[in-house]
């Protein structure tokens, strides 16, 4: 899994790509909750990630626990159907603000 961060109008934007399993989530769990932690609106974009698996989940859970512990914002951008579904089956859609990509993601963080 590749991570890429970039600042868009004050919001840390992380780009995820590849498979987020039990291969890939340590690296994003090495990254999110600390960038969480240290900015007050995260955007993670998952457009290239067309993969999460109960392993993913759980890192991303962590992400939202951290953003509610620390009255910080978190949105997740770009979903793949198959990932959007996942999330559906899971329960996980009403844990996160959800945009169908960036900009709308950026949007719903003002």
């Amino acid at each position: 899994m590749q991570i890429t961060e970039q600042t868009r109008d004050g919001v840390l934007v992380l780009e995820a790509a590849g498979r987020l399993d039990s291969s890939s989530a340590g690296a994003l769990e090495a990254v999110l909750p600390a960038r969480i932690q240290s900015n007050d609106k995260v955007v993670l974009n998952l457009t290239e990630v067309p993969y999460v698996s109960s392993a993913g989940l759980r890192v991303l859970l962590i992400g939202a626990k951290a953003a509610r512990a620390g009255g910080k914002k978190l949105a997740l951008a770009g979903l793949s159907e198959s990932v959007r579904e996942v999330f559906d089956i899971s329960g996980f859609t009403s844990l996160f603000t959800i945009a169908p990509d960036l900009e709308a993601a950026l949007a719903a963080l003002d």
